[in-house]
């Protein structure tokens, strides 16, 4: 099993929330207006010079099937987004337990 975090800026969530759909995922949990910065990125603080702010999705995999596509997806529209800092990351971990 896999726990992934999908992040980027609040701009792109529809295209996100598409990919999601694209691979028939339909379950997640978000947090909006999430503020940071990653390494390499620009700020999204929600305020000042900074305005925008990311979405994030967390999502567990009990089978990896979903996320190899989910991943190979990202990684196509990545290629589309011009700004680096702009494209969408996924963070994958291992998932011990689900109750």
């Amino acid at each position: 099993m896999k726990m992934a975090f999908i992040v980027c800026n609040e701009y792109f969530a529809d295209r996100a929330m598409q990919l999601l759909k694209d691979n028939d995922i339909d379950y997640y949990t978000s947090w909006e207006h999430a503020k940071g910065k990653g390494r390499g990125t620009e700020p999204h603080l929600g305020s000042r010079s900074f305005a925008s702010t990311n979405i994030v999705l967390m999502i567990a995999f009990e089978n990896e099937a979903p996320l190899e596509g989910l991943i190979q997806a990202i990684t196509a529209v990545n290629l589309e987004i011009t700004r680096a800092s702009d494209r969408i990351r996924l963070f994958q971990l291992p998932l011990d337990r689900i109750v």
